[in-house]
């Protein structure tokens, strides 16, 4: 039998390695091109592979949780129609034997609950109406033997499934559980096996009520299990959670090591009266320019950090140490980054040339971008680039915080909460809008004076957003 070893793909700009999230597909299970064989999740997204060849899966030569680096075999697919009915596949050749070379596939940016089509480059998704075999139960599973390979058609490909393959069909049938795509999507947003839920719908079906109410069954148990605030239990059934680090998390960490330990961090704070800000912010939202379109501070601020970075280039730069010695390249165009909280961990997009972006452009952009980053559809390359980076903690109601400065760039701006305060005007004291930023600056490039009087100019064009028109 030819067997073909499909190697892990770089599915993003540089990637050196992933986690095997799960696998979609079972030794003895026959594929097509296209078909979906596993999930893997990198630094920056969850991606679903494509299979590159029609077969039958050989065997499975990585293991979910597992994390390997670019170019490691993960899977050996056969030529179904090698195999007589009912025999068991054979041991996977090792990669020099037999094994031709793969061109890796343009892959699917995928998260959670997401439904794939087809791959761009990979043609046509064969078979598309059929879904995908879900690995048996144990009350499907009557026998445990060797998976069982579909035997080879004759020349006439219409005639009635053989005896061998009839048995596997009945059992994929009878394993499958009923549910509508809304229903399954929820469920894998809810990391709920369906299989778990009992059905109450029509057929066996799954019903939307069923998830709910296993969802909240699982909450009771959850809030009933012993936590640490749970002072009424024994020394001896405390819990320690341990979380595996991976992906976001994992890249994260790194980054933020590799920034705080190789960028001599220098932070500065500045009090602002944001008041003609908020004011400003109201019309826009009145005006038929902005109708349709999200308005918030942010937006501003976004605004002012281009505005105060065109008047102080060296904070839109970079550190580079290259053969010929170190260099600051000061790049004059900004590819706004913003921090985003998501359910997978920190991300970073930016917003390519945001210093060409009219302020509703800007606006539609940072609506875009932050609604891309909550549904998990951010993609690698929204996440390259990036040459200064806003972080709004302020949306969760905190006054400030120190920053730590996004790898490759030089500066980054905090925006704190905005809050009614006592404020002096005028020899008054009245209530005002009152903000706090802070920004944190690489000290090789940025000295003291530069990093205060680009926060001026920021603070600027918040206490009067009327500059923006000059």
């Amino acid at each position: 039998m030819t067997q073909q070893i499909f190697s892990l793909p770089d599915v993003g700009e540089g990637l050196t390695e992933a986690e095997i999230v799960s696998w979609k597909v079972q030794p003895g299970q026959t594929v097509a091109i296209n078909d979906v064989i596993c999930e893997i999740e990198t630094a920056k997204s969850l991606v679903e592979l494509p299979s590159p060849y029609a077969g039958t899966v050989v065997q499975l030569l990585a293991r979910e949780h597992e994390t390997i680096e670019v170019g490691t075999p993960i899977i050996a697919i056969g030529d179904s129609a090698a195999h007589d009915g009912g025999t068991a596949p054979s041991a996977p050749a090792s990669p020099s034997a037999t094994v031709q070379p793969v061109e890796s596939p343009v892959p699917t940016l995928q998260e959670p609950g997401v439904e794939s089509g087809p791959l761009v480059g990979s043609g046509p998704k064969a078979d598309a109406a059929k879904r995908r075999p879900r690995r048996q139960t144990p009350a499907a599973q009557h026998e445990p033997t060797t998976p069982t390979v579909a035997a080879p058609r004759s020349a006439g490909a219409a005639e009635a499934p053989s005896a061998a393959q009839a048995p596997n069909a009945v059992v994929g049938l009878l394993s499958r559980v009923l549910a509508k795509p809304p229903v399954r999507r929820i469920a894998k947003e809810l990391g709920i096996n369906l299989s778990d839920v009992p059905a109450t719908g029509a057929r066996g079906e799954v019903t939307r009520a069923d998830l709910e109410s296993y969802q909240a069954q699982r909450e009771r148990e959850q809030a009933a299990a012993p936590t640490f605030w749970d002072h009424t239990k024994r020394p001896s059934e405390r819990r320690v959670e341990v979380v595996p680090v991976r992906g976001v998390r994992k890249a994260t960490a790194k980054a933020m090591v590799d920034s705080a330990f190789s960028a001599p961090h220098v932070s500065i704070f500045v009090d602002v009266d944001a008041s003609r800000t908020m004011e400003f912010v109201q019309r826009l939202k009145k005006s038929r320019d902005f109708e349709g379109v999200r308005v918030s501070p942010l937006l501003i601020l976004a605004k002012a950090v281009i505005w105060a970075a065109a008047r102080n280039p060296s904070v839109n730069s970079e550190w580079v140490t290259g053969p010929g010695g170190d260099e600051i390249h000061i790049k004059h165009y900004m590819n706004l980054g913003i921090a985003a909280a998501t359910p997978r961990g920190l991300l970073v997009p930016n917003i390519k040339d945001a210093q060409d972006l009219s302020l509703r452009e800007l606006a539609i952009a940072l609506n875009e971008l932050a609604t891309t980053a909550r549904g998990g559809k951010t993609k690698p390359a929204d996440m390259q680039g990036g040459t200064m980076t806003i972080t709004n903690i302020g949306a969760l109601g905190i006054d400030i915080g120190t920053p730590i400065i996004n790898p490759g760039e030089v500066a980054i701006v905090a925006f704190g909460t905005i809050r009614q305060k006592p404020w002096v005007v005028s020899g008054e004291v009245i209530p005002r809008w009152i903000t706090t930023l802070g920004g944190s600056f690489d000290h090789r490039v940025v000295d003291g004076d530069l990093s205060a009087r680009f926060m001026a100019d920021v603070a600027a064009i918040m206490e009067e957003p009327a500059l923006l028109l000059d």
